[in-house]
């Protein structure tokens, strides 16, 4: 797959989003594309995002999309039944996004309800729907803890979102995801780290 800006994957991710949005569908866009644009940008390999779809929401999707998209119904349908995770490839990049259909437990429904719309495409006024920075702290401190806590990238992810958001996050919030998600010690650790950072 090849790895694209962030101006580039909000162009492609747009393409799911607006449909998402016009489905009715609650969602949010996580992940390196969330960091990005609430901490530090830098380039992805694929677009994460959390969504509550339904097995009614298989066919519109993918028949609104499937012109850009690879789009397999049936592996839709699978993620849908099983709650994990299937991909949407952009057939004329092969950019790679991630749609996770997870069990909608506390943690996800506050990430679905905390999301917020932002303006990423001003000439044609488009917003998506982004994870909160509290929630993308704490989700990528989750993915670094399972990757076995070697990911420069997952833990520079985080430390960005803290850095750029300073004094604007809820910390109360992000203190009782992190310990709901089993990773307040990484968040306590990024935090030090993040404030060393600063002059």
């Amino acid at each position: 797959m090849v790895g694209q800006e962030p101006a580039a994957a909000i162009r492609t991710t747009l393409t799911v989003t607006v449909e998402l949005e016009r489905l009715g569908v609650p969602h949010v866009v996580a992940g390196s594309l969330a960091s990005s644009l609430h901490g530090i940008p830098r380039s992805t390999n694929d677009v994460d995002i959390v969504a509550a779809l339904r097995e009614e929401h298989v066919d519109p999707l993918a028949s609104a999309i499937e012109s850009s998209f690879y789009a397999d119904r049936d592996m839709m349908r699978d993620a849908i039944a099983h709650q994990h995770e299937f991909n949407l490839i952009e057939l004329s990049t092969m950019f790679k996004i991630d749609i996770f259909v997870p069990p909608l437990d506390v943690v996800v429904r506050r990430e679905l309800e905390r999301g917020c719309a932002m303006v990423v495409d001003q000439e044609r006024n488009l917003a998506m729907r982004i994870a909160s920075p509290e929630d993308t702290i704490a989700q990528k401190l989750r993915w670094y803890r399972l990757g076995h806590e070697i990911s420069e990238r997952q833990w520079a992810d985080a430390q960005g979102v803290l850095v750029i958001q300073r004094g604007k996050l809820d910390t109360a919030y992000l203190l009782e995801t992190a310990a709901a998600l089993g990773v307040s010690d990484l968040l306590e650790r990024a935090m030090l780290e993040a404030d060393a950072s600063q002059p």
